[in-house]
């Protein structure tokens, strides 16, 4: 499917056309430049990598910059492989406009990372027992993980306390409120997981 490479600028909000306060994401989506354009003969599928933010030449391995001096581009911080339906060229720049007339994206990213967090704040557990006359040492535990002597054990997968945040999330079906071509700018409905200044893609 195709798409680009952005950034999250952050959240701001926007009234509708019947004067509802609708809260929506910026997103600075490109410019981004084809680097690669794979095949069905040399890679064995079809695509166009595309390029987005700039890097230092110094922090950029050797083969990579063989790779961006091809395209005739600068090196870039970032790299994805979409599937575009019309033809695309080494070192083509591919601009917001992508998205006009298009009604709804989906964005991925990276979601912020929480550190070590309890089952209630990663699994939205209620809590055990009552709140009060001691017991308040056990307000926030997550309560039996198993049964007695058998089967034994913990089964895999149980919702316990650990890690939270950090992971890939896609979010599907945001309705596009408005294209910036100016300022390469994409406006849509709702919330994009990540901090702000972090690399996201959206695909159509």
């Amino acid at each position: 499917m195709p798409g680009l490479l952005g950034k999250k600028i952050g959240m701001t909000s926007v009234f509708s056309a019947d004067g509802k306060n609708v809260p929506c994401t910026v997103i600075e989506a490109g410019p981004c430049v084809v680097t690669q354009v794979k095949t069905v003969e040399k890679d064995g599928y079809e695509a166009v990598q595309l390029g987005f933010g700039e890097a230092k030449e110094k922090n950029t391995t050797k083969p990579m910059l063989g790779i961006f001096k091809k395209a005739g581009t600068t090196p870039k911080a970032h790299l994805a492989e979409f599937k575009f339906d019309e033809e695309h060229s080494l070192g083509d720049t591919i601009t917001v406009e992508i998205f006009n007339g298009v009604d709804y994206v989906d964005v991925v990213g990276t979601s912020k990372g929480k550190g070590f967090q309890g089952v209630m704040k990663r699994h939205g557990f209620g809590g055990v027992g009552q709140a009060t006359h001691g017991q308040d040492d056990r307000a926030r535990k997550p309560g039996a993980i198993g049964a007695c002597s058998y089967p034994a054990k913990v089964f895999k997968g149980m919702r316990m306390g650990g890690q939270m945040g950090g992971d890939r999330v896609t979010t599907q079906n945001l309705r596009v409120l408005k294209v910036i071509p100016e300022s390469n700018l994409l406006i849509v409905k709702g919330s994009v997981a990540g901090c702000k200044g972090s690399t996201v893609i959206i695909n159509i």
